[in-house]
């Protein structure tokens, strides 16, 4: 007689049991569970987000404490966490299937603590070398590191049909960590916020006093405090389990290095705009106060994303995302438009406006970019197991969630390379050429080669992989 052992549906915080395509469990258990693990997720990235990018507004103001930096080392010091973050992106792509998504989270988030805390200690001392800021901006990569894994981790507790929105709602509202950063940033370090805990604030030229370690330190808390919410709140999917081995079938995918080459154009412009935003307005209008207005751009991107994701789920990814770059290209060409030349001229205003379409843009492409990777891996799975069985069928299903999962992880990890490349470029130009033109005209290029790429593989009538 044989006996047959039935796997719990869950053990701790382990799911033994998680079928999101079944309707009827998804309704009665699974978009509990799956909404539960998504709105701990956000904050956790919104952190992320957050320290990866605070040197954007640390060095406007490093000048005025006694740093005397070089626009080009202000430059390098904003476009060093995107360094650090894109590569560790690489590694962080393919943790969550070997770790699990709860443990690797609470890793991940505390790992926060330790460059928000050394900023607090090191903007206080005026002999703090510039390479001590170098190492404290490589270590704030750790933030830009951690959306490779959140968004894997979410893309196994959604349907396909809900993948779009939920993971718009995922990397939108923690995109909006470079906003609420770049917000809050400006507004706590006017005071002494932890008392003397905190340290003694610093002294402007014109007598009034800052407090630029909060710029820092007021994140410590909220690491510590969502680092035990997902240890204790988020759960791990056993059948989510894989070894790198597995996962690295992707680089064998073509398209896992064509949706690289379009999430580059939209991710990574989303943040490589966020991380130079503030300093290219700086060089270009330097008598506008740029920390009132930098929040908003990173703001409008993020906000924007989930709404790509929702039109896309409605419209077609490709559809959505084909017209996301010609818009984009015509941004660009406003914000050129609107420049000074020479040092003279130009309109705030209009340059302004150009790059809030432009941030609209980005992230309305993130969201119709990452719906487009889930159904283009389970097309071409179901394509090789058509008439092959139940069980390959169900076997597809399967490995096209783990590919998803790890092209969405890899291709964001390539793109975030933008918030170093884009600053960098920023400031390579202004060097060479006194202006920032050169760098916008390659951008525009480069959305041109995405627009073909999407119309070609994605879009057009007969493409090899309609989605």
């Amino acid at each position: 007689m044989t006996t047959t052992t039935l796997q719990p549906a869950q053990v701790g915080h382990v799911l033994h049991d998680w079928r999101p395509e079944d309707e009827s469990f998804w309704q009665e258990r699974g978009r509990r569970i799956a909404n539960r693990n998504l709105w701990i997720s956000i904050p956790c990235l919104l952190l992320a987000f957050a320290v990866w990018m605070v040197w954007s507004t640390v060095v406007v103001k490093m000048e005025a404490i006694g740093f005397n930096f070089s626009v080009q080392e202000k430059f390098w010091l904003v476009a060093l966490p995107g360094l650090s973050g894109a590569t560790l992106r690489i590694f962080y792509s393919f943790l969550v299937p070997i770790f699990g998504g709860r443990l690797w989270t609470a890793l991940s988030t505390g790992s926060l603590l330790f460059p928000a805390i050394w900023i607090g200690f090191a903007v206080q001392n005026p002999d703090t070398p510039y390479l001590s800021f170098v190492l404290i901006a490589l270590l704030c990569g750790f933030g830009g590191g951690n959306f490779a894994s959140s968004m894997a981790n979410i893309s196994f507790f959604f349907p396909k049909s809900k993948q779009g929105l939920a993971l718009g709602l995922n990397a939108g509202l923690g995109n909006l960590g470079v906003s609420v950063m770049q917000f809050t940033v400006p507004l706590v370090i006017t005071g002494a916020v932890f008392g003397a805990f905190g340290g003694d604030g610093q002294t402007l030229g014109d007598g009034t006093r800052i407090w630029l370690q909060n710029a820092g330190l007021i994140w410590a808390p909220f690491i510590l405090i969502f680092t035990l919410a997902a240890w204790f709140g988020m759960n791990d999917i056993a059948s989510a389990n894989a070894s790198f081995r597995e996962q690295a079938v992707i680089f064998k995918r073509k398209h896992n290095w064509l949706m690289t080459w379009l999430y580059i154009a939209t991710f990574g412009s989303f943040i490589g705009y966020a991380a130079g935003f503030p300093m290219l307005m700086k060089t270009q209008f330097p008598d506008v106060d740029v920390l009132k207005y930098a929040w908003l751009g990173p703001f409008v991107g993020a906000i924007a994303r989930p709404i790509g994701g929702w039109v896309a789920d409605k419209l077609g990814g490709a559809r959505v995302t084909l017209w996301n770059f010609v818009i984009m290209i015509g941004a660009v060409v406003g914000v050129l438009t609107f420049l000074p030349s020479g040092g003279e001229g130009g309109s705030f205003t209009g340059f302004f406006a150009m790059f809030m379409l432009l941030f609209v843009t980005t992230g309305v492409g993130n969201g119709s970019t990452f719906r487009m990777i889930p159904v283009i891996f389970r097309t071409e799975r179901e394509r090789e197991a058509r008439g092959k069985g139940g069980e390959a069928q169900a076997k597809a299903i399967k490995d096209a969630g783990k590919e998803s999962a790890a092209v969405l992880g890899f291709s964001s990890a390539i793109a975030a390379y933008g918030a170093f490349f884009i600053p960098k470029s920023y400031g390579t130009s202004i060097s060479l050429t006194g202006g920032p033109e050169a760098a916008l005209y390659v951008f525009i290029g480069y959305y041109v080669s995405c627009i073909l790429v999407t119309w070609f593989w994605y879009s057009r009538k007969g493409a090899e992989v309609p989605c």
